[in-house]
């Protein structure tokens, strides 16, 4: 575009055809790029049919750069210190030529120095996943095509892995740590597959059409983290007045409810499908946490307290 706006400012009255030549692209990007400048950009052009060729119709500057207002430009500072989780992943070097472009489309006015702001801004986990970043870029990159592969998968406790053929639907990243939904032949439905739990990944050579009616939202939406099951489950947690003003100051879950009840305490209400990450995570506050409902997840709190108890016995 800028090659375009200059031939225009030259007053060369150029054409698609020969635009198309010297930057050794086809006619039709150069329509395109000419419709964008003068819809989107909103600068004069015109066709001279005399001529053969276009023109600015009115005087104009210098090329149209990018506006970005002073709030825009503090989220982008934040968003790229929280790229921090995607380094030396593949998604770092297209997000940081992204943040770079932007950087160099900006009007003299406005700098954006991103090392400045280091001191100022940070992000941390307090565990972060190691990930194998061969095997990451694998499984992103057969994600992205929709390619058929093999996994060498490790289940939790298990020391050995075993082989699942799988259709890599989506990657997603929740609290920090990535996870992979796929297709399982085996299985027959959706399974969850953590990216630092696959040995070895080996392309089929094979393509496959992702069910049109899955929706990552749709299978997130009533899980406490990645697990999911079967209809919906209300959950009721009580928590101690140590822990109240936390648990009021986050959002925990689309579906929750807080209500205040006696001696400072809060209780937190949940439709959840499935119980098994929110009952680690009841377990994880210690005494400052107590599941009211449902009985079976009482049951399996306690249980779990117990034998607790007992290792420390």
């Amino acid at each position: 575009m800028l090659h375009i706006h200059a031939a225009l400012q030259a007053g060369k009255f150029p054409n698609a055809t020969e635009l198309g030549k010297d930057l050794e692209v086809s006619s039709r990007s150069i329509a395109r790029d000419l419709d964008f400048m003068r819809d989107r950009l909103e600068l004069p052009i015109e066709y001279n049919a005399a001529k053969f060729g276009y023109y600015y119709s009115e005087e104009v500057g210098a090329f149209p750069s990018l506006k970005i207002s002073e709030g825009e430009l503090f989220a982008l500072v934040v968003a790229e210190k929280a790229l921090q989780q995607y380094r030396g992943t593949s998604f770092e070097k297209p997000l940081l030529s992204a943040f770079k472009k932007v950087s160099e489309s900006l009007p003299d006015t406005i700098s954006l120095n991103l090392s400045d702001w280091d001191d100022s801004i940070s992000f941390r986990t307090s565990a972060e996943p190691i990930v194998k970043l061969e095997i990451f870029d694998e499984l992103a990159q057969a994600t992205a095509r929709r390619e058929q592969i093999r996994l060498s998968y490790r289940k939790p406790g298990q020391e050995t892995a075993e082989p699942r053929l799988v259709d890599p639907y989506h990657l997603t990243n929740v609290n920090g740590e990535w996870f992979l939904f796929a297709y399982d032949h085996l299985r027959k439905d959706i399974r969850t597959f953590v990216p630092a739990r696959i040995e070895h990944v080996e392309k089929t050579g094979k393509t496959f059409e992702r069910n049109t009616k899955f929706s990552i939202q749709d299978q997130l939406r009533n899980s406490f983290g990645v697990h999911s099951g079967r209809g919906q489950t209300k959950v009721v947690i009580e928590f101690s007045e140590a822990v109240a003003d936390y648990i009021r100051e986050k959002k925990w879950h689309p579906s929750q409810k807080i209500r205040n009840v006696a001696q400072g305490k809060v209780e937190l209400q949940l439709t959840l499908s499935s119980l098994v990450e929110v009952e680690r995570w009841i377990l994880s506050w210690g005494g400052n946490a107590r599941a009211i409902s449902p009985a079976e997840l009482v049951k399996n709190v306690r249980l779990a307290a117990e034998k607790l108890a007992k290792s420390h016995g």
